[in-house]
């Protein structure tokens, strides 16, 4: 992370970015009081912060076309995460469309969970060409050889569905919301588990300088699964909020997940002087 930070100027870009809003949002929770702020504007944090994602996603377009775009394994794992961001703002700016708009917090299900929830099919499709290009095949056999890859995501969805599904009323009235609600954590507990197994398997793939990208993908990707669980249970609750906690987790997710990206551009320069 030290050595992408020093070498890539995106990476510098994306840690300012991040160490201002991180400041910004902590005035706004801790000193003004979140609920003194009016969010309706194009630089509040609620909205704001998004372009996170948005900016990992146009960086990681970029190192994805140097890697060979859809032409290698890398290319296409590159693509899928940048995809993924993508589909993650489109679900920010829906929902902001509602807080601008309407001044109230969008409702759930909206369009947004077509971007939120589609990026859990772009992740997984990154993680699966993720693995390939570091030399694992993904298979039963292999969950079974190394079965905390399964246990772990297991339990976190067994956890989720203990915490959230308390009470939970199915009102098949929704069925949208239902599969929704069911959905976000079993997608995100597989692409976890899958995310887990490639990186207890990765080989020595390129000096084996891949392993530790594998791992950072890693816990972007188990941030993502605590995000939108943290959203589900605030908003049975009722008690999730315009930029208050989860907004800034959102953010978090989408910084580690920008910085796993960029980390492929260091590699791709290493290869390079090489």
């Amino acid at each position: 992370m030290i050595e992408t930070i020093k070498k890539v100027w995106q990476a510098k870009v994306a840690v300012v970015f991040f160490i201002l809003l991180t400041g910004w949002w902590s005035v706004n929770q801790f000193i003004i009081g979140n609920q003194n702020i009016r969010y309706d504007g194009f630089f509040d944090f609620g909205e704001f912060y998004g372009y996170m994602a948005l900016w990992g996603a146009l960086c990681g377009m970029v190192i994805a076309k140097k890697w060979g775009g859809f032409q290698s394994v890398i290319g296409k794992a590159v693509y899928m995460f940048s995809f993924g961001l993508l589909a993650q703002e489109f679900g920010q700016l829906a929902y902001a469309w509602y807080n601008d708009i309407y001044k109230t917090p969008g409702p759930y299900p909206s369009i947004g969970d077509i971007g939120f929830f589609g990026s859990i099919l772009f992740y997984l499709a990154g993680i699966i060409f993720l693995a390939n290009a570091a030399g694992v095949k993904i298979t039963l056999q292999l969950f079974a050889q190394k079965i905390q890859a399964a246990i772990i995501p297991l339990g976190m969805l067994a956890l989720a569905y203990i915490l959230f599904l308390q009470g939970y009323t199915f009102d098949w009235t929704n069925p949208v919301k239902i599969f929704l609600d069911f959905g976000y954590p079993f997608g995100q507990a597989l692409y976890v588990s899958l995310a887990l197994l490639t990186f207890l398997f990765t080989k020595n793939v390129l000096g084996g300088i891949m392993k530790n990208k594998v791992l950072f993908i890693l816990v972007a990707l188990f941030m993502q699964f605590l995000c939108d669980y943290t959203f589900l249970y605030q908003s049975s609750k009722g008690t999730w909020s315009v930029g208050g906690i989860n907004d800034y987790m959102y953010f978090v997710s989408y910084f580690l997940m920008t910085f796993g990206l960029l980390q492929f551009k260091t590699i791709y320069d290493r290869l390079r002087s090489t």
